[in-house]
């Protein structure tokens, strides 16, 4: 990414509020946006558990600056909400999740028209969905994965015929591996990938040991794995779960804080999204390049 992306300026502008009947909360998101610029493509960002709107700033305020429109809800599991895993609404919380970024998606209009009227300066034939940890699965089922049953069936389609792309940071992989306590308090940690036919990114860290899991940080690496073409990963070697702090600077949450790995993986959707959306492709063959001739921190596969 050239420096002069990084010295766009940009406005956030929240909280926004967007219908949603029966969700109970109001879905509120927040916008962030370059200042000037048109045709602008947008990124619909799905928030890991318990965080909001207001996290992913070092990811949300990248794009940005490098001309995407990122629109950010609060999930019903935000912390602010105080819905804990005992609550018996956490059950279908993942479904309310699938649909926030459906009501984002068909409500962008209005979104576009609270946040200053960044409406005529949209593309709204180049829209992204992009989510970590919980919300890549989220995430990944408006590309067309699905959630299998306790039988094995594949559940719904949440696909969105808007979404031309996507990015999935930390995707928790196949439910075949939970621990006792995920399997008994997440059922819907059963994704099936084998429908996930949209373009996608998957970002997956070399050490990225889940407490939900059985397996290594190879489970991360399952939505590359095992859905169908076009897919892409790039894995970090030293990357844990938050790879390198995604959601803030200095957040409890980081276990591995490196500001150049957070800059690495925003720079590699950004550059994966405008290949994906076709607005550009010099930034992906740039990072593919130097990921190849790199030292081994980091690479890029696809397929």
């Amino acid at each position: 990414m050239s420096s002069s992306h990084l010295d766009q300026r940009i406005v956030a502008v929240k909280p926004l509020t967007v219908p949603a009947p029966g969700r109970g909360v109001a879905l509120q998101v927040k916008v962030t946006a370059p200042l000037s610029g048109a045709n602008l493509p947008v990124i619909v960002f799905s928030h890991g558990n318990a965080w909001s709107m207001d996290g992913y700033e070092p990811l949300a305020d990248r794009w940005a600056a490098a001309g995407f429109v990122v629109v950010q809800p609060t999930h019903l599991d935000s912390r602010r909400n105080g819905i804990g895993w005992d609550d018996p609404r956490f059950a279908t919380i993942w479904r309310v999740r699938i649909a926030d970024l459906h009501a984002v998606i068909d409500g962008l209009d209005g979104i576009l028209l609270q946040a200053g009227g960044l409406g005529t300066r949209v593309d709204r034939e180049r829209i992204a969905v992009v989510g970590h940890s919980w919300g890549a699965q989220t995430a990944g089922a408006l590309l067309g994965a699905r959630v299998l049953d306790a039988d094995g069936v594949p559940g719904e389609d949440f696909s969105h015929p808007a979404v031309s792309a996507g990015a999935l940071i930390a995707a928790t992989g196949t439910g075949d591996s939970l621990t006792p306590f995920a399997a008994g308090h997440l059922p819907f940690m059963r994704p099936d990938f084998s429908t996930m036919t949209a373009p996608a990114l998957v970002v997956a860290g070399g050490k990225d040991q889940s407490q939900l899991s059985t397996r290594g940080p190879e489970w991360f690496t399952d939505a590359y794995r095992l859905g169908p073409s076009p897919k892409s990963l790039l894995a970090i070697a030293e990357g844990e779960h938050t790879l390198g702090g995604v959601a803030g600077e200095q957040v409890a949450e980081t276990t591995d804080e490196d500001p150049d790995r957070v800059a690495l993986v925003a720079d590699a959707i950004c550059a994966y999204l405008l290949d994906a959306l076709r607005i550009d492709d010099a930034a992906w063959t740039a990072l593919h390049n130097a990921g190849a001739a790199g030292d081994g921190a980091w690479r890029v596969s696809t397929k």
